[in-house]
């Protein structure tokens, strides 16, 4: 029988090469083993799912960090025998917020929820500016892993009212510094605008005079003003956080009263209306009213009515309906402004002015003086059709009366050229006849001078 030693010296067992051989084998087969072992470990590692993500939010708002991990159930840290956590971190101050569900801070407003597979979840309430910064989500494995996201805090615009200026006066000619002043992160951009959307005028830009709609920076320059800058001015502040804020600035220029009358000189017919027209400017707001050029003032009353349009801030039209004038009525009328810089006037002088004549009055031309006071009634007849006919005279201009009585002076010119044309024509005929018959008598003379003496 074949001993033990007999047996392994016929499989060459330890043969020196044949050894050699085998433990390569064997340690091969180990490896191999032990590989996979560790790759099937690292398989069900913790791993992060999606990456955290950055949050931008308002003050005042809630701010809200997910964070999701597969594999944490199962899995032990190195060397003990604890399960394997979820931290919260705040990075820049290295303080911990919370592990797991078990918030560490004292701050009434975090809080963390879990939804018992794997996601966390990390809510800052009623954020502040102080909350600003950088997150972390760790996982205490052997390394550690964690990921990172940035809490931005905005805080949208405010006006500083006690640095902004407030509504302005400035003298004609004079400057105007404007300045609005905003808070907010990131910083506010402050653009001024005109309220009625009309140009701002800069004239001491480096070219010179400009204009634009919009001027950006927190101090507005204005000067040597003009009455047509006068208005309201916004400062509208804004940095990507809505809503936007705006201040209302009103700018008054201040100058004495200027009058200008269109017509000086007014002519109206007699028991017609008539119109009187005055433009006031003037800053601060003028008291305006009309008078007589002896001074009477004028009420309003059923033959007097007085009123008053705005067309800009400081720009008046004055305006005085006269109905049915009188004689009394024909002289001057001064418009008067007075504010507290000074007062002007301007001056209307309103004559009587002859209606235009029918053709009816053309047919009486030649009536004698005993007619006159038919004439009159005819004339007052006659103005009580242009009243009716809604004559208005509007500073000196008969805008109906004229037009209407065109056709009628115009039909009398064409009657009296007609009626002069037959006139002429019957005196040549008799002018003709009298030459015939002194031609027949001289003839006749000739012919029997005795006869006829005798």
């Amino acid at each position: 029988m074949m001993g033990t030693k007999d047996i392994f010296n016929h499989i060459g067992i330890f043969h020196k090469a044949s050894l050699n051989r085998s433990l390569v084998k064997i340690l091969s087969i180990l490896s191999i083993v032990i590989l996979s072992s560790a790759g099937y470990a690292r398989a069900f590692e913790p791993d992060f799912v999606f990456p955290l993500e950055n949050v931008t939010v308002a003050a005042g708002r809630d701010a809200t960090f997910t964070c999701v991990v597969n594999n944490l159930g199962g899995y032990r840290v190195s060397g003990d025998s604890t399960q394997a956590r979820v931290a919260w971190i705040k990075a820049d101050a290295k303080a911990i917020l919370a592990i797991h569900e078990h918030v560490i801070t004292n701050n009434d407003r975090l809080s963390v929820t879990h939804n018992d597979f794997n996601t966390w979840t990390l809510v800052i309430r009623n954020v502040k500016m102080e909350d600003r910064g950088q997150y972390m989500c760790q996982v205490n494995t052997d390394p550690m892993k964690m990921q990172t996201a940035f809490l931005e805090v905005v805080i949208p615009p405010d006006i500083i009212y006690e640095e902004t200026s407030g509504d302005m006066m400035v003298p004609e000619g004079g400057s105007a510094k404007l300045v609005c002043k905003a808070r907010g992160y990131p910083k506010p951009k402050i653009v001024w605008r005109r309220e009625d959307g009309r140009e701002i005028i800069a004239r001491n830009a480096p070219h010179g005079k400009t204009k634009s709609l919009a001027v950006e920076g927190e101090t507005l320059w204005l000067s040597k003003l003009t009455r047509s800058e006068m208005g309201a001015y916004l400062c509208i502040a804004s940095n990507g956080v809505p809503p936007s804020v705006s201040k209302r600035m009103k700018l008054q220029v201040h100058f004495h009263p200027l009058i200008q009358v269109p017509n000086q000189l007014v002519g109206a017919p007699y028991a017609t209306d008539v119109t009187l027209i005055c433009n006031v400017e003037a800053s601060p707001k003028a008291i305006n009213y009309w008078q007589r050029e002896n001074g009477e003032m004028i009420i309003t009353n059923d033959r007097y009515a007085m009123t008053e349009t705005e067309n800009s801030m400081y720009a008046v039209q004055m305006v005085l309906v006269i109905r049915k004038l009188q004689k009394s009525d024909f002289g001057g009328f001064k418009c008067i402004s007075k504010n507290s810089i000074g007062d002007a006037e301007g001056t209307i002088r309103l004559y009587q002015m002859e209606p235009p004549k029918s053709t009816k009055n053309q047919h009486r031309q030649n009536d004698d003086d005993d007619n006159a006071g038919s004439s009159e009634n005819n004339l007052s007849t006659n103005d009580d059709l242009h009243e009716n006919g809604n004559i208005i005279n509007k500073n000196g201009r008969l805008y109906k009366g004229l037009q209407s009585g065109e056709p009628d002076e115009m039909n009398s010119s064409a009657n009296n050229g007609r009626l002069a044309a037959n006139h002429f024509i019957i005196l040549l005929f008799v002018l003709f006849q009298t030459v015939h018959l002194v031609s027949v008598a001289s003839a006749s003379i000739r012919r029997y001078p005795f006869s006829l003496l005798s």
